[in-house]
């Protein structure tokens, strides 16, 4: 049976580091601010890295990085390469899809699709760029899945286009190593872990709903991620790359989750 444990006086360095947070918290812009909470949800275990006499903003900033560091290695290893997400039949499609992005619908990067060749670098064997006309010839897949946004709602999309394992193994990449990094035409950038990478239903999206992914979407494309986050899956994709050299990513240099799936 568990005993109900007695009630302790707050001590002077929680207030402290309570009033830092608050203050930091305040000054905030979204979404960092949207970051700074969803991060101080694990803030439990901050006396255990770092004492109770934490004044300084960067202290603060430096034990929250801990702490998400701390998560990505957990996620990580909970992470099965073998477990699928639910899939969903086309009637449960959400129409029109959300569009999701750091910037506005009036700014989305326009890709012209003569003279577009994607930039294949790093641990890969075969670097030649790569235009769409290859990537179409490529065996497809579709799939229906979910987008689960950070910022909390989701949508079903029917995505189609390359498995992103078929494309790794054709370029001759090294599927040891640690990480897959994307940069983007709307200056956007990410990363992710090689099993994330290698899992079936990671997809080079190609196509939206059966036609060419348009540019709300992420024109030329997408990689289309349901085990991840939609902060994860990079749009307007214009170079991969392969490294064992941590890559980061626009949000995740934030504060956000690195990991960001499940």
């Amino acid at each position: 049976m568990f005993k109900k444990p007695s009630r302790q006086p707050i001590a002077h360095g929680d207030l402290v580091l309570k009033d830092a947070l608050k203050d930091m918290g305040r000054h905030l812009e979204q979404p960092m601010r949207r970051a700074f909470l969803q991060r101080t949800l694990s803030l439990g275990g901050l006396s255990l890295l770092s004492g109770c006499g934490i004044v300084e903003e960067s202290d603060v900033e430096n034990a929250l990085m801990k702490v998400s560091r701390f998560n990505d290695k957990a996620q990580a290893f909970l992470f099965d390469p073998n477990r699928l997400a639910p899939t969903y039949p086309d009637s449960m499609i959400t129409r029109p899809f959300p569009f999701n992005a750091y910037y506005g619908e009036d700014e989305i990067r326009e890709v012209e699709e003569e003279g577009y060749r994607l930039e294949v670098t790093g641990l890969v064997a075969d670097k030649h760029a790569w235009t769409l006309a290859e990537l179409r010839a490529m065996p497809q897949t579709d799939q229906v899945t979910r987008h689960i946004c950070v910022e909390g709602w989701s949508a079903i999309g029917k995505w189609g286009g390359v498995p992103f394992s078929s494309f790794l193994r054709r370029v001759g990449a090294d599927l040891n190593a640690k990480y897959v990094g994307f940069k983007c035409a709307d200056d956007y950038y990410t990363s992710i872990d090689m099993p994330t990478a290698l899992h079936p239903q990671t997809l080079l999206t190609l196509t939206y709903d059966g036609q060419p992914l348009p540019p709300r979407y992420g024109f030329p494309m997408k990689l289309r991620m349901p085990t991840k986050l939609g902060y994860k899956n990079p749009k307007h994709i214009q170079a991969i790359f392969v490294t064992n050299t941590y890559p980061g990513g626009y949000w995740e240099d934030q504060g956000y989750n690195w990991f960001g799936g499940s």
